[in-house]
């Protein structure tokens, strides 16, 4: 494809990302089925340009609003310029100039190819952008967070917050969980690098393995054959936390495309009976190939109409484990999921809180004496986590008791463990532990 027509793609997907309309990753999806003549390269260079994009949208803004060449820096003090001019000759509007020049600045393709798509003027504007030293501008413009949530986590990180904001702005590698029914760590290892993919071990969950890159995972045998799933670190240890047994009776409450569900399963060894809930039928749906490479025929995902469900009711007392990941903000992903900073707000941080603890209180419920519970969600805020468990803690201490995760983390051979656990919770951090924001609380029945 000519370098022009792959940039106007890129400026026309960026278009549709940036109405924040639905989730990035549908609509980078909907994108590509709709051009299917794309190679796998171009599709590689468009959707990590978008995400690009989303990921320092304040910054990249500020930069494509910037004057014409030779008129950048000629205010009075660094990066100080004239007001852009009119748009540029073949476009129908200032406002797609500026998406072509996010585009321009944000490209993550050949930069020889990039160059093939620019004419002189355009060259010359990036080239000037591009000298600018970014570590002078104003601190919204790096590190590139709406100003309520830059103000929440500065509270609770204090020092730790550029860290953290720096981490969120760089892409998460790819984590994959080994399913034990198939293979043991070192043997999937072994596997996929007979496929060209190098993978070492994670560093706390004991069935992970972690890839630099996106490689292309759907081609090799270890994935189509179940031996590997994509999951998060952070995730298995959820998984590790909940510690499900052979023969019991188990219930991921909000499954969604059911990684957890197949990583409890594995750990169950493929018996007993384990519930994967969830509101969305297209969610379990997705479960269905999975389960299909897994090897388990433990699983029965069910869908609900809400928390409240008859089929809930029905199994009142009578679970031995249950996992609530519960619908979060999922600030924890912008790694991986860069739009949903601007896609949430404090409004919405609310609702979900009560949602949260509507959730906790049914899926607790479910709970036998002496079984156990544990409440997660892939949050960065203590709205979401410590303030919801607090309050469950107010209204169940009669009924459960809370667990050290530490203890549990130790006997679920998790290395390293006392680096995960902030009191007796889990809480991992992008920064800190190279795995996505994650929080858990566990208790135990009385």
């Amino acid at each position: 494809m000519h370098p022009g027509a792959l940039l106007d793609l890129a400026t026309e997907l960026l278009r549709a990302v940036l109405r924040f309309e639905h989730p990035a990753d549908a609509v980078v999806s909907a994108f590509f089925r709709n051009h299917r003549t794309l190679g796998a390269r171009e599709r590689h260079a468009l959707a990590e340009t978008a995400y690009a994009v989303l990921r320092e949208r304040l910054l990249l803004q500020h930069l494509a609003g910037l004057g014409r060449p030779g008129e950048i820096g000629k205010g009075s003090g660094k990066g100080s310029v004239k007001p852009a001019g009119k748009a540029s000759k073949g476009h129908k509007s200032a406002a797609a100039a500026l998406e072509r020049r996010l585009a321009m600045l944000a490209w993550q393709g050949s930069p020889t190819f990039l160059r093939g798509a620019l004419g002189p003027h355009e060259a010359q504007w990036l080239e000037e952008v591009q000298r600018i030293d970014r570590a002078a501008l104003p601190e919204k413009l790096r590190h590139n967070l709406p100003d309520w949530l830059a103000g929440a986590l500065r509270e609770s990180l204090g020092d730790q917050f550029w860290p953290l904001a720096e981490a969120l702005n760089r892409p998460a590698p790819l984590d994959l969980r080994v399913n034990l029914l198939k293979a043991r760590r070192e043997e999937a290892q072994a596997a996929l690098a007979e496929a060209g993919i190098t993978a070492v071990p994670t560093p706390y969950s004991p069935w992970g393995l972690r890839v630099e890159g996106k490689p292309a995972l759907n081609k090799a045998a270890a994935f189509n054959d179940g031996l590997v799933e994509v999951q998060d670190e952070g995730s298995q240890l959820l998984a590790l936390l909940t510690d499900a047994k052979r023969g019991e009776m188990v219930a991921d409450f909000c499954a969604g495309a059911g990684g957890k569900t197949l990583a409890l399963g594995a750990a169950m060894r493929n018996t007993g009976r384990l519930y994967a809930f969830d509101v969305s039928g297209h969610r379990l749906d997705a479960l269905k190939p999975r389960l299909a490479r897994s090897g388990l025929s433990n699983v029965h995902p069910v869908q609900i109409a809400h928390e409240r469900d008859e089929r809930i009711k029905r199994l009142g007392g009578k679970i031995d484990r249950v996992l609530v990941d519960a619908p979060c903000s999922g600030l924890g992903t912008l790694r991986r999921n860069p739009d949903l900073k601007w896609r949430q707000s404090p409004a919405s941080v609310a609702e979900l809180r009560e949602k949260q603890q509507r959730i906790l209180s049914a899926a607790a419920s479910l709970l036998k004496p002496g079984g156990r519970l544990v409440y997660a969600t892939c949050s960065l805020l203590a709205a979401e986590n410590e303030e919801v468990v607090r309050a469950f803690d107010a209204e169940r201490e009669r009924d459960f008791e809370p667990l050290p995760v530490l203890d549990l983390l130790q006997a679920a051979k998790v290395a390293q463990a006392e680096e995960l656990v902030s009191g007796a919770w889990l809480r991992l951090w992008p920064h800190q532990h190279q795995t996505d924001g994650f929080f858990a609380a566990v208790w135990r029945r009385r």
